[in-house]
């Protein structure tokens, strides 16, 4: 959520900015609300200090001891407008909490301008895809023949977009988890943290969810529960409502856990395989930091990203979003996206951003730069490091043989027992 003062003295650049973003938001009725807001006010604040005049007089003639009885009544008249004013202005202040949760972040200046994917700006590539002597089959095809991939049962099980591994496609999808995690920890220092799978809504409003993409979610029906649709939400909300010492920062925190989204608005969008699930597996990395240093982290969490897929020797790209390609709280995003062979072309894998202090005003999650000083919010980042479904049919694509079977990277092979091929 933006500072209500700075809509109020950049509220151009907020318009034009959502508007890039090809967003509507009425800034009309937000100039309407808060001049009405301002105007009850500056009322209220008239009728107070003829109260607090009035106060001194009725005081004065009770000291000479004469009749104040007059003068009592009509500022009790006075003090029922001021309450009703009160009521009023604390309506305005709601209305304009409101409106602040539909305008989304501010865009940095690095960030380009565009509407479409396409006006996505690629940075950096990684590797260089993988050579094949036949035509490479997509992940479905190659994961099902060899037995480790059943979508007819997962969907007898839940329905369409859920998967059912199996076999050492279980195997796998557990190694993945566990290399992402242990990279994570012991090389670039984050701290592990294994949260609830189930949030509340102040956790989701905190991080922007909520209330604008409610239709994204699952919600437990006659709870205050949803399914997390990413450990974003939790590792963010872990501070919420806290003041912290400077000296914790950054805080580092990843974690491993399912995520469920509804996919409203996918329908018909890559059906096939397990691109585009309901419920899947993710490792999620979380920073809060100072401002002054959010930008140079967002950096070093892409970098953190990255070496997932260097170290399992899978080409990929990194391209900045643009302005209508960004997430509602993001103020920057890298897109980190993998090489499928079957298709030759790039997937996102992971999205790296900076929420600057949008998601830490609405969580209220603080810092005290200095001793006894005034608290400043702390700024978030957020990426995935990775998303484990997407990764695994990622090395099933690139890893597979002409004989049907799939090459386990080295940097696995401790964790899936020391198999070195999938053969079914």
């Amino acid at each position: 959520m933006l500072d209500l003062n700075f809509v109020r003295e950049h509220l151009e650049l907020v318009e034009r900015k959502t508007t890039e973003r090809g967003m509507k938001v009425d800034f009309h009725s937000f100039r309407t609300l808060d001049e009405q807001r301002r105007r009850a006010i500056t009322e209220a604040e008239k009728l107070k200090a003829l109260r607090n005049k009035a106060n001194e007089e009725i005081g004065a003639l009770r000291a000479r001891g004469e009749d104040a009885s007059e003068k009592i009544a009509r500022m009790k008249e006075v003090s029922d407008r001021i309450k009703k004013f009160d009521e009023v202005i604390h309506a305005y202040d709601d209305s304009l909490r409101e409106f602040l949760m539909s305008v989304p972040n501010v865009a940095h200046e690095s960030v380009p301008a565009g509407s479409r994917p396409e006006q996505n700006v690629e940075v950096r590539r990684w590797g260089a895809p993988p050579k094949f002597d036949f035509p490479p089959k997509p992940h479905w095809e190659v994961a099902e023949r060899l037995g480790i991939l059943d979508l007819p049962r997962a969907a007898k099980i839940a329905g369409a977009r859920f998967a059912l591994y199996q076999g050492a496609g279980a195997q796998l999808e557990r190694a993945l988890a566990a290399f992402m995690l242990d990279l994570h920890t012991r090389s670039h220092g984050y701290t592990e943290v294994l949260p609830p799978f189930i949030v509340n809504s102040a956790c989701l409003v905190g991080t922007g969810n909520l209330p604008r993409f409610a239709a994204d979610l699952f919600h437990l029906e006659a709870t205050d529960y949803w399914l997390s649709p990413t450990a974003e939400v939790q590792l963010t909300n872990l501070y919420r409502d806290e003041i912290l010492e400077p000296d914790r920062l950054p805080i580092k925190l990843t974690a491993w856990t399912g995520c469920f989204r509804s996919e409203a608005g996918a329908a018909g969008k890559e059906t096939r395989g397990i691109m585009r699930q309901h419920q899947f597996q993710k490792v999620e990395l979380v920073k809060l930091t100072r401002p002054e240093t959010s930008f140079d982290e967002l950096e070093s969490l892409a970098r953190d990203a990255e070496e997932v897929l260097q170290q399992l020797g899978l080409h990929y790209r990194v391209s900045v979003l643009c302005t209508g390609d960004m997430g509602f709280a993001s103020a920057k995003t890298y897109d980190i996206e993998v090489w499928l062979p079957s298709t030759g072309e790039f997937k996102e894998i992971s999205s790296c951003s900076n929420c600057t202090s949008f998601q830490a005003r609405r969580a209220s999650i603080r810092y005290r730069p200095q001793p006894r000083g005034k608290t400043e919010f702390v700024h978030t980042l957020n990426g995935s490091g990775l998303a484990i479904g997407r990764t695994w049919l990622a090395l099933i694509e690139n890893y597979q043989q002409p004989d049907g079977a799939v090459i386990v990277p080295e940097v696995l092979r401790p964790y899936m027992g020391g198999l070195e091929r999938i053969t079914g």
